[in-house]
């Protein structure tokens, strides 16, 4: 499938982005190969491949959580630099 310059101008503004008059022909090519071989793709047998989800085929990696005993309020806070009773007191961020 060829792409006219119309094309590739209303692409560009579609896209919001800015390509010079000057590179317009080369972009024109570029995006006229990478068509052709999505034309290319469409010409393969996929029947009987499953969809891929993801590349590695892992299940849920993370660890399992486990019951621990938490820290008391007092272990928490005595790193703190500044509190504020049973909260951790920091300088406001927004104005």
């Amino acid at each position: 499938m060829a792409l006219s310059a119309a094309d590739i101008q209303r692409l560009c503004k579609l896209a919001r982005v800015e390509v010079p008059e000057a590179d317009i022909p080369r972009v024109q090519g570029d995006l006229s190969k990478v068509l052709a071989l999505f034309e290319q793709l469409k010409q393969v047998d996929t029947t009987g491949v499953d969809p891929l989800v993801h590349a590695l085929e892992l299940g849920n990696v993370l660890a399992p959580d486990q019951v621990a005993e938490s820290l008391s309020l007092d272990e928490v806070l005595k790193n703190a630099p500044s509190q504020d009773g049973s909260f951790f007191k920091v300088p406001p961020v927004l104005g």
